[in-house]
């Protein structure tokens, strides 16, 4: 590629996700994200690749509204969910314009026209489909007192009309990453489809009113359609965690799996529907780190089996094997995210990828010989990859796919694995793109990246923080996992529980301190920036050194105390900084507002409106606190954006104004205000 890699180059590269295999092996489907045609947001759209890589991939579907939740029946009929009109009805009059629900749709398997099968007034959020039956498993929103479908859109009908946008909670939590809960809450509902796909039968409400007990539900159907599991919020207080239940679909009774403890995610039937495996981490408290691993229950007894006890690892996103013998998983590993096959008779574990690559959405073929994934990696968006389903550490094989070839992708710099030792002799990992200029005679002026979480790690490509978009223009970009990383082991997130101004910020230094001792970069002209945690930890740095020219701080936690009543779960954060009722120790003694007078480094504040996980609050108390003590800042407000900045227009602005700012203080370029910014 001879091309800049700037803004425009990067947000038309396609982006994959959401692999699935049809139950016949025959065709995988991916869904790609590409601007839609004004620019203003992404619109996704259905793609078929060959598995055998024979075929160029072909796209499915194409609407205004995209398509989703991409599914297969048994006999191969595709299903989605999309917010495209209805060709075949009348024009509503009293719908005022409003774009349609995320309704359901199926695509026939010898293709032709997408046919509406379902379209509750508050749409379809998510589908699951029973291996061998068909029986759809759907999650619907529904206002509580509504008995179906029909008296949800009288009473959304009877709101509007009424001009209310009011809500009433009665229970915690009432806001969920970027929107308040309410007023439909999530159902389950089941569903048979037609062999032709052409219809569904009258959807069965599974669950009736919920409350809050599925904000992020993650769920499953067994094969036969029986029963469904799934996960289900706790609403005692001062508690927070998601338990699974088993539900029965001919009684709809419930039974608890759980104990009341923990945090369990991702379940998923056996072939035979006689186990469940899942994810479980585990309560932490302020003096034990919360833990991760795989377990398994027994749907007959309830009893549950921990899976892989030895792996240092924390397990996610379980898929069977046909046969039922193999569970395949995903897990961080010294910066990247590897598959591993775990035998459960033998309990024995096998790592199938080593390639500091990142790796999801797992397919596993008819025959269980085979399996299919995106992979990713720093440098690379995800694309689509076949592997052998026992093999260690192999190498996959690329298959053709929309994502973007490789002779087509920015290969302007240089990518390096880093490992520097911190003061009590742990070793800390990072990743280094540094641009090919760069040596001791021209050494490149430096920007370190911290990751959000705070529990993950810099694995994979990254959309928000592309560290390609800042090589293009000179700078080289550290990216290093500090204490409470994942994919380095328990150990090491424990160094960094509930104590993040401690291990965390010592670490990310001694990352910096090794990475400069390279000559090839410029140790006067260094920067630092992160968002959520990262941003948290934006924030220590400034009240801790002035090494730094410049830090960007983006989503960030700037006063726990005050954050633990804002943000949108703050229960859960009593299990790593305690009680602030009875003991706000550590939320004052990691709170980085403490040290607003030692700040004297020139910062970069960015923060979304509608951010409900670090509340905009934090920021505004943030840019007061900084404005008050005479420090050289700028703010960067998104009235329409969340915790993240996700239409293409605000993210071109975002990394705009990030690199005119690092310019002005690492290479001495003026800052220029973009001029859609009023300037």
């Amino acid at each position: 590629m001879t091309d800049p890699f700037d803004f425009d180059h990067f947000v038309v590269l396609p982006r994959l996700f959401g692999l699935r295999l049809s139950p016949d092996g025959r065709r995988l489907v991916v869904n790609v994200d590409t601007p839609a045609p004004d620019g203003k947001k992404l619109r996704t759209a259905l793609w078929s690749v060959d598995p055998d890589g024979a075929t160029a991939p072909r796209q499915l579907t194409r609407s205004a509204g995209g398509e989703t939740n991409a599914a297969f029946l048994p006999d191969g009929t595709l299903i989605f969910t999309s917010e495209r009109h209805d060709p075949d009805a009348k024009p509503d009059a009293d719908s005022g314009g409003d774009e349609p629900p995320a309704s359901l749709w199926s695509l026939p398997r010898d293709g032709g026209e997408a046919l509406l099968l379902l379209s509750p007034p508050g749409g379809v959020a998510r589908v699951k489909v029973a291996a061998a039956s068909g029986t759809l498993a759907l999650l619907v929103p529904l206002h509580p007192g509504a008995a179906d479908f029909s008296a949800d859109g009288e009473r959304e009908k009877a709101r509007k009309e009424a001009g209310v946008s009011a809500l009433l909670f009665e229970t915690y939590p009432i806001r969920w990453w970027d929107h308040y809960l309410g007023p439909r809450e999530i159902r389950i509902f089941t569903a048979d489809a037609a062999s032709d796909a052409g219809t569904v039968g009258n959807p069965e409400d599974l669950t009736g009113p919920t409350g809050n007990a599925l904000p992020e539900a993650h769920y499953d159907i067994a094969p036969d359609g029986s029963s469904v599991v799934s996960t289900w919020r706790r609403s005692v207080v001062g508690a927070s965690g998601d338990d699974l239940v088993l539900i029965d679909r001919a009684t709809r009774s419930r039974r608890m799996l759980t104990d009341g403890h923990g945090w369990y995610a991702e379940p998923a039937f056996s072939p035979d529907g006689r186990s469940i495996a899942a994810w479980r981490a585990t309560d932490g408290t302020p003096d034990e780190a919360a833990r991760s691993d795989l377990v398994m229950f027994d749907v007959a007894s309830g009893e549950e089996r921990v899976l892989a006890a030895d792996l240092d690892r924390w397990p996610i996103a379980p898929e069977w094997s046909p046969d039922g013998q193999a569970l395949f998983f995903t897990a961080d590993d010294a910066g990247g995210v590897a598959i591993f096959r775990l035998d459960v008779a033998e309990d024995r574990v096998t790592r199938l990828t080593g390639d500091h690559a990142a790796y999801g959405d797992v397919c596993v073929s008819p025959d269980g010989s085979t399996l299919y994934a995106l992979r990713s990696h720093v440098d690379r968006p995800p694309h689509v990859v076949r592997l052998d389903a026992r093999t260690a550490d192999q190498t996959p094989t690329e298959i053709r796919s929309p994502a973007t070839p490789p002779g087509e992708l920015p290969r302007r710099g240089v990518i390096e694995r880093l490992t520097t030792k911190a003061d009590d002799g742990v070793h800390i990992g990072s990743w280094l793109l540094r641009p090919v200029s760069a040596s001791a005679g021209a050494p490149a002026p430096l920007v370190v990246f911290v990751h959000g979480g705070p529990i993950g790690s810099w694995a994979g490509w990254h959309w928000r923080w592309n560290p390609n978009m800042l090589v293009e223009r000179g700078y080289a970009v550290l990216m290093p996992d500090p204490a409470i990383s994942t994919g380095y082991g328990q150990a090491f997130i424990d160094r960094g529980w509930g104590t993040w101004g401690d291990r965390p910020y010592t670490d990310v230094m001694s990352a910096v301190d090794g990475a400069l001792e390279r000559p090839d970069l410029d140790a006067s002209r260094t920067a630092l920036m992160g968002g959520s945690f990262g941003g948290y930890m934006a924030n220590w740095v400034a009240g801790h050194t002035d090494r730094f020219k410049a830090i960007v701080t983006h989503a960030s936690l700037w006063e726990l105390h005050g954050f633990h009543g804002t943000t949108d779960d703050g229960v859960s954060w009593e299990q790593e900084f305690g009680d602030p009722y009875t003991d706000a120790k550590r939320y004052k003694e990691h709170s980085p507002n403490r040290s607003v007078g030692s700040i004297v480094t020139p910062m970069l504040v960015i923060h979304g409106e509608k951010d409900a996980r670090v509340p905009v609050s934090e920021a505004l108390r943030l840019w007061t606190d900084l404005s008050r003590h005479g420090v050289d800042a700028k703010f960067l407000y998104y009235p329409d954006e969340n915790h993240w900045v996700l239409k293409p227009q605000n993210a071109k602005l975002w990394y705009g104004t990030v690199l005119s700012f690092l310019d002005e203080h690492l290479r001495g370029i003026p800052f220029e205000r973009d001029p859609l910014l009023g300037g």
